[in-house]
């Protein structure tokens, strides 16, 4: 067999082959390490304007329903779970005993008014018994005064002079003992012998008694503060006895509901009221809901905890901190019920863009 020959100055097919991968392996590497150059500087220019915080919780405002009346329940009108509007009654206690305390009540006002009023008419009384005793020292003075000048020219007895002097003395001193009556029964009235019942001292302490029972009265019927769901309803049945502040059951607002986020403290730098969020309820991933950043605390947990962090031992190490956030939720018809306590994941965006001036000193 004839074997193939090579022209003069070509180059064998072998040999181009084997250049090819020597050529492409540079410019792969290069351009791997330009893909790798861009995609992190895009990544760096974009980054950290939008903050991600997944230790995020919805939170509703709520309440454990006590009274400021101490009864037995008498009656609950809701039930576990049950929606319930601002003013609708929760549950009420036997009254039986406070509306007899409230009617001894009003009759102890009526009695302080009639008192008082007689009060007043015996001050007048009073008065007319010191002038009636005063026109009676007046009587024995003018008797003193004949039988003093008549001892003396043995007209009437020495006996006779001294029983005048001992009545002028003694009546001038029941005069004296009158005005000391009048004086305290004047007091008692505040000074003014015309005083209106209604604003004696006296008047006001039973009349407060009488609101103070009607208070009671009002009380002993609980209502709903805001609008919300009951939970641990259980707790409370009928016949159940409640100290004053003792909780009945809870009440947990279905309307002031808010996202606490709890970012770290290197994650507050460009954070600010009024950023926009995007925020995802575990329970519900599939849809997101739109807020803004409402308030940022201005202290950590750790501030307001029973024993703070101290210091001065010299043992300290470094932590990182965790601020509250909170966070506004535009909340539209339709959208799947919210509960207290739910895992929320939040992206927050800050505005915040980075610029290659950055880099520079």
């Amino acid at each position: 067999m004839a074997s193939a020959t090579t022209a003069p100055g070509a180059i064998a097919p072998s040999v181009a082959r084997s250049s090819r991968p020597r050529l492409l392996r540079p410019v792969l590497m290069l351009g791997g390490v330009a893909v790798v150059v861009v995609a992190s500087g895009w990544w760096w220019l974009h980054s950290g304007r939008v903050v991600s915080v997944d230790d995020a919780y919805v939170r509703a405002a709520k309440i454990a329903i006590t009274d400021d009346v101490a009864g037995i329940v008498g009656d609950v009108a809701v039930r576990e779970g049950q929606h319930v509007n601002k003013g609708d009654v929760l549950l009420r206690l036997r009254d039986r005993q406070i509306q007899i305390a409230i009617a001894g009540a009003k009759a102890n006002l009526a009695q302080v008014g009639l008192t008082m009023e007689a009060m007043k008419r015996d001050y007048q009384r009073m008065l007319r018994d010191i002038a009636a005793k005063q026109a009676q020292v007046q009587s024995d003075q003018a008797n003193y005064d004949r039988y003093a000048n008549l001892v003396k020219g043995g007209s009437v007895t020495r006996a006779d002079f001294d029983d005048a002097r001992f009545k002028l003395a003694a009546d001038t001193a029941t005069v004296e003992s009158l005005k000391q009556q009048a004086a305290v029964q004047l007091a008692r009235l505040g000074g003014d012998a015309d005083v209106d019942v209604t604003t004696t001292p006296q008047y006001l302490q039973a009349k407060a008694q009488v609101e103070e029972f009607q208070r009671q009265l009002d009380h002993a019927t609980v209502y709903a503060p805001f609008s919300g769901t009951v939970t641990n309803v259980e707790a409370t049945q009928p016949g159940t006895y409640l100290t004053v502040g003792a909780a009945a059951f809870g009440l947990v607002s279905d309307e002031d509901i808010w996202v606490e986020a709890n970012p770290k403290e290197t994650d507050l730098t460009y954070i600010k009221p009024g950023d926009p969020v995007t925020v995802t309820v575990d329970s519900y991933p599939d849809h997101p809901w739109h807020g803004t950043v409402d308030s940022i605390a201005p202290a950590s947990a750790s501030e307001f905890s029973v024993l703070p962090a101290q210091n001065s031992s010299g043992n300290w190490v470094k932590v990182v901190q965790r601020l509250p956030v909170r966070i506004k939720l535009d909340r539209k018809p339709g959208d799947p019920p919210l509960r207290a306590g739910s895992s929320v994941e939040a992206d927050i965006d800050t505005g915040h863009e980075r610029h290659l001036a950055d880099l520079l000193p």
